[in-house]
């Protein structure tokens, strides 16, 4: 965007972008049928509001007055294209209002995301392109933070969303939430986009926060609009997850921003209404005759949240529910968040021999909660220059602050000697990721 000659209202405009953007960018979508035509009056929108902005003031609905801008500046964009009665041919509805599209687009503005989100989830598309172009395209993700939820290079997510898009232009994929019969097939999809989209804000890949608070927000608003449109145990068991983990956000960080492990939260600071609602609604996905992997974790959660005391986790039931969802599941990250519990059990050799396992399978070597672990267990066994080593390997892969700050500290406090009581490791608290399966980040 360009510049503007009042820096105030600049920053205004910058801030309407991060927030209205993508929610303008889905409605667009589904006013014009086409990726790369919405992107482009996207841009055109916010580059016309830094033009007459400044001499009209900021309107009363800033993101239909963009929806409306955007959508009229495609038109005039397909209007001078030689091909430009064959494109507007393909325009979902025709409205010659401008004010008709602005009132509509804003009363339906709140719809679109989700069915922009069902759209690329079509079952039509690749399993790994669905969920890259729903996280880049919908949820403002970089690709930098896709390919880093996906294990995987960014050039690679790029091309991923690149051949999503054009399938979804040339095989001409509704924009719509699709009939009842046809949302179970779609529905692992857009459960998985939510989870990521909530695990990205929960704890962010990179960056001076540990939190991203409206990609949290966000992920619970659709986990609720989809239990509201589909009632399924596993819509259920994601929903209690985000709710549960979002419990204690307040607590996971101190006033200066550093993180503060799970052992060490005060509980008192943990949202009960939260907890209570979290609570319930896995009581409830277990009343069922299905509990799928979003359902087992929400349990986990919630016997963390049960606990008064750190002392006071009944490790025994974690550590079975991890042993149910890794059947269900086989993952190198559920092994390593299995073995943190296994250490709060059993003690950190135990838990050492577990995650060097999965190490030695070559599977976790990039991933630094994996080398976090290992320098905890090493260093509650007084095996200094191990802890050391795996400490700096596990820096070297952050891109957090937060976490880095962490880190750090703990390899500031070694001494040559150390032995203590293994407490609770970062991976614990935490959320991982992993490059296979259904979802590619898991929480504890």
């Amino acid at each position: 965007m360009t510049q503007t000659p009042d820096p105030r209202l600049r920053a205004e405009i910058e801030t309407i972008y991060q927030s209205e953007s993508r929610l303008v960018l889905a409605t667009l979508i589904r006013l014009l049928g086409d990726f790369e035509r919405a992107e482009e009056a996207l841009q055109d929108a916010f580059a016309t509001a830094l033009a007459q902005w400044p001499q009209h003031g900021v309107p009363d609905k800033p993101r239909a007055w963009l929806v409306s801008t955007g959508r009229f500046k495609a038109i005039d964009r397909m209007r001078r294209s030689r091909r430009h009665d064959t494109l507007l041919a393909q325009l979902p509805e025709a409205t010659s209002s401008a004010d008709d599209v602005e009132v509509r687009a804003d009363e339906a503005v709140e719809d679109d995301r989700l069915r922009l989100i069902f759209t690329c989830c079509h079952p039509a598309l690749d399993g790994d392109a669905q969920v890259a172009l729903t996280l880049r395209e919908v949820c403002a993700l970089t690709t930098e933070e896709v390919a880093s939820a996906f294990l995987v290079k960014p050039a690679t997510v790029a091309q991923r969303i690149v051949r999503a898009k054009r399938k979804i232009r040339d095989a001409r994929i509704p924009y719509e939430v699709p009939g009842r019969h046809e949302l179970p097939e779609r529905l692992d999809a857009v459960l998985r986009v939510v989870y990521l989209v909530y695990n990205e804000g929960y704890s962010a890949t990179s960056g001076a926060e540990l939190v991203r608070v409206d990609l949290c927000a966000e992920a619970i608003r659709l986990g609720r609009l989809l239990q509201h449109l589909l009632p399924d145990t596993e819509v259920t068991g994601l929903l209690a997850l985000m709710l549960l983990q979002s419990s204690r956000r307040a607590a996971r960080t101190d006033a200066a921003g550093n993180l503060v492990r799970l052992e060490d939260q005060d509980r008192g600071m943990w949202d009960a209404g939260l907890i209570e609602e979290g609570s319930r609604l896995v009581t409830h996905a277990f009343a069922s005759n299905h509990v799928g992997t979003y359902s087992l974790q929400a349990a986990i959660a919630a016997t963390h949240a049960a606990a008064a005391k750190a002392q006071d986790t009944d490790w025994h039931r974690i550590i079975g529910l991890y042993d149910v969802l890794l059947r269900l599941e086989p993952s190198p990250v559920i092994e390593l968040n299995r073995a943190v519990a296994v250490a709060m059990r059993d003690g950190p050799m135990a838990g050492l021999a577990l995650v060097d396992a999965v190490l030695a399978r070559d599977e976790l070597n990039d991933y630094h909660l994996a080398h976090a672990a290992r320098a905890e267990f090493c260093r509650h066994l007084g095996r200094v220059d191990e802890a050391r080593t795996a400490y700096r390997r596990a820096l070297a892969l952050t891109r957090q602050t937060p976490e880095r700050r962490f880190l750090e500290q703990r390899l500031a406090q070694l001494h040559p000697v150390q032995r203590e009581v293994v407490s609770n490791s970062v991976a614990a608290e935490r959320p991982s990721r992993e490059g296979t399966g259904r979802s590619a980040k898991r929480r504890t």
